[in-house]
């Protein structure tokens, strides 16, 4: 047997009888990053070409329109200074002349009512309905579809159909009111009917997307849950307050924040009904800018344009708010 010292020789004198020594093998990380500095790779092309829709979407229909508004209420846009383009700077004397004005608490008021009665009555009626027909049965597809249907009416015809039931003169309400003995009730005409009607208006618009929504979420709930309940003894209310309530409350949240953002700039129901009228008393902060906008004849785009940058942040707020309960949820 060959020392061990001959055995380390000939190994050291083989690269020399014609085969190369192994190369370290290369760092293709290196390699891509390097090629990388110079040009976007394939795929960077095609993310940029995938999110370019979408930006250009979101410049054009919100950055745009938001800086457009709030440029508005900081000139004062009379209607020639709007056609001629010049108009004078104000700064923020608009809106100060907007929150001094003796009609803005009275808006924030109804505004404030007009909101949360309206959120609270849908959210409610939309779970009931949607544990109501979580329990299945035969009809259960054809009701829900016929729930639906306020949703999928155009608006001016559901306002239009609520304006001509709660007509004083020859409305349904009052006809059916007066086969119980009971007088006429004005509605629409009236200081203290108006807001009334309109938010029972906007209620029943609002509860089948509530009920989609909430159903839909309901339908993600295991049922072991409701088993496992049901053998420890607890009863549907117990399960109810227990199960079903924490289960939605990510849905629940969004329901509650879209219905926020959407009744916060109702305007069509409230105008083909009342107007905001009589007098202010149905006068929301939409109505307000819509009024001053394109209600009098004498347009006041300065004005309508603060009143929605107090909208603008309304919802802001909302959003924010709702981003901070879910971060808190989400926490450990």
């Amino acid at each position: 047997m060959a020392p061990p010292t001959r055995r380390a020789s000939e190994r050291r004198a083989e690269p020399a009888s014609g085969r190369s020594a192994p190369r370290p093998p290369s760092r293709p990380g290196r390699t891509r990053a390097g090629a990388g500095r110079g040009s976007p790779g394939p795929r960077r092309w095609a993310a940029a070409a995938f999110a370019a829709p979408l930006i250009v979407y979101l410049a054009a229909f919100y950055a745009y329109p938001l800086y457009r508004n709030i440029d508005l209420s900081l000139h004062d846009y009379t209607p020639r200074a709007f056609i001629q383009g010049d108009p004078e700077f104000v700064g923020t004397a608009i809106l100060r002349e907007v929150l001094a004005s003796d009609a803005f608490l009275p808006a924030v008021a109804n505004t404030a009512v007009f909101t949360l009665v309206s959120i609270a009555v849908q959210y409610g009626a939309g779970l009931a309905l949607a544990v109501f027909f979580r329990g299945g049965f035969p009809l259960s597809p054809v009701l829900r579809a016929l729930f639906l249907t306020p949703w999928l009416l155009p608006m001016i015809v559901s306002a239009s159909t609520w304006a001509w039931m709660l007509n004083s003169e020859n409305g349904i309400v009052n006809a059916v009111l007066g086969g119980f003995g009971l007088g006429p009730v004005d509605w629409l005409t009236s200081p203290g009917w108006a807001l009334v009607s309109v938010i029972a208006a906007n209620v029943w618009l609002g509860i089948p997307f509530n009920l989609v929504i909430l159903y839909s979420g309901l339908q993600n709930i295991p049922g072991e849950l409701y088993e496992a309940a049901q053998l420890d003894g607890a009863g549907a209310w117990q399960r109810f307050v227990h199960i079903t309530l924490p289960q939605l409350r990510p849905v629940s949240a969004v329901t509650l924040l879209l219905g926020l953002v959407y009744t916060l700039k109702v305007v069509d129901v409230i105008w083909i009904m009342t107007r905001g009228g009589p007098g202010d008393s149905s006068t929301t902060l939409a109505i307000w800018s819509y009024r001053a906008a394109f209600g009098t004849g004498r347009p006041d785009f300065s004005e309508a344009a603060a009143v929605g940058d107090l909208l603008i942040l309304m919802a802001l707020a909302a959003g924010l708010v709702y981003v901070y309960l879910r971060r808190r949820e989400a926490r450990p």
